[in-house]
């Protein structure tokens, strides 16, 4: 009896070391997501000093500062940004949720899964555009990945979107780079899952970044319409540009969880 008793101890303590080592790794790893998505405001000072270098505008008056925020500082952040890692192509935000972080482009769809923007390994990850976007054409679709993780970062909130009331309230996408600062509005919200080669006659939205016609481009927005979770109004034509968040859904094996909006016009 003293020896299981022993062997009880023994398991018990090794039990609560590794919950230790858990509860340190989940929240050092939400800590450095949080990190991340606060990385535009450490340029807040730059900015204002930046634009107040610019010709005529000797003085800042509340009035400039407010030009600043509203259609500059955070083009003029991204670019920053990307003087610290030219592989960060924009910022991506869904205003009042944690999903506020960097986007990333490498020559791989591989190396930021587990790499962060300072180029170090990470669990995390990073928020990344697929490597098949091409930004000469530009190409039809910012096809978006990120992890589902459990402590609340990357994509994870975008789960929500399974529920048409949180649409409601989020139905907007912003995405910023170094030289534009838009909306997407929120066309379909769906799941799906990774196919196999041999599934004939399936969506596989993770496949579409370049339109090559018309028809393709109107079947995509068909083909997400129909999966859409619930009913959205606002759709797409030919000739928008269009974003798709794709991030891990556990509903079956492979399990995927997408958003797709459409560009909104910038209004002059």
């Amino acid at each position: 009896m003293r020896k299981i008793y022993i062997f009880i101890y023994f398991i018990l303590i090794l039990l609560i070391i590794l919950s230790v080592v858990y509860i340190i790794k989940f929240f050092s790893l939400r800590k450095d997501a949080i990190e991340e998505s606060n990385l535009l405001n450490i340029y807040d000072n730059e900015v204002i000093k930046e634009v107040s270098e610019e010709p005529n505008q000797q003085i800042i008056t509340e009035e400039t500062k407010q030009t600043a925020n509203q259609e500059s500082e955070r083009m003029i952040k991204v670019r920053k940004l990307k003087e610290e890692n030219s592989d960060i192509i924009g910022w991506l935000e869904i205003p009042n949720t944690s999903i506020n972080y960097p986007v990333l482009q490498g020559t791989d769809n591989e190396y930021y899964m587990n790499h962060n923007y300072k180029k170090e390994k990470s669990k995390n990850g990073s928020i990344f555009l697929t490597k098949e976007y091409d930004w000469t054409i530009p190409s039809t679709n910012l096809l978006i990945y990120g992890h589902n993780l459990n402590n609340g970062t990357m994509f994870q909130e975008l789960l929500k979107y399974s529920n048409e009331t949180f649409y409601k309230d989020h139905s907007t996408i912003r995405f910023t780079t170094a030289d534009e600062d838009v909306e997407y509005e929120i066309i379909s919200v769906f799941k799906s899952r990774v196919y196999y080669k041999s599934e004939k006659n399936v969506f596989r939205y993770y496949y579409f970044v370049n339109a090559q016609t018309e028809e393709e481009y109107n079947q995509f927005v068909e083909n997400a319409k129909k999966a859409s979770l619930y009913n959205i109004d606002a759709t797409a034509k030919y000739g928008d540009q269009l974003i798709t968040l794709s991030t891990c859904s556990y509903h079956v094996e492979d399990g995927r969880f997408a958003v797709v909006g459409r560009k909104m016009a910038i209004e002059k």
